[in-house]
């Protein structure tokens, strides 16, 4: 019997935390999408970081915190149009050609990011 491991065991909690490090050290220099942040760019960090951790299959912290992610419902406020998606992608593709995560595991984690940001489109 192959026992199956959890992308988070694969790519690995510190791993994770400095991709959506990175991912908002871009944010602060995006132009489109810095300003859809009225909060300090730490409080989104910690809140995208938890609900990785625990999308790949780590600790459900994000749950606790917050309940259910109700990603496009928290999302509804801002203007998510075809450049502001365009622009989100951008910036976690330089984030995770920056990281050490593996090939395998960064086509798995862009593919969730495409189909996420895709489904998040509101305008």
């Amino acid at each position: 019997m192959e026992l199956k491991i959890s992308p988070y065991a694969r790519i690995g909690e510190d791993n994770i935390k400095k991709l959506i490090h990175c991912f908002y050290e871009e944010i602060r220099n995006d132009t489109l999408l810095r300003p859809m942040y009225k909060e300090k760019l730490e409080e989104a960090e910690q809140r995208l970081y938890l609900f990785m951790v625990q999308y790949l299959g780590g600790p459900k912290h994000y749950n606790g915190m917050r309940g259910l992610p109700r990603l496009k419902i928290r999302h509804q406020p801002f203007a998510i149009d075809e450049d502001a998606k365009n622009s989100w992608l951008a910036n976690m593709r330089t984030a995770l050609d920056k990281s050490n995560i593996n090939a395998d595991d960064k086509e798995f984690l862009w593919d969730y990011f495409v189909k996420t940001a895709n489904f998040m489109r509101n305008k």
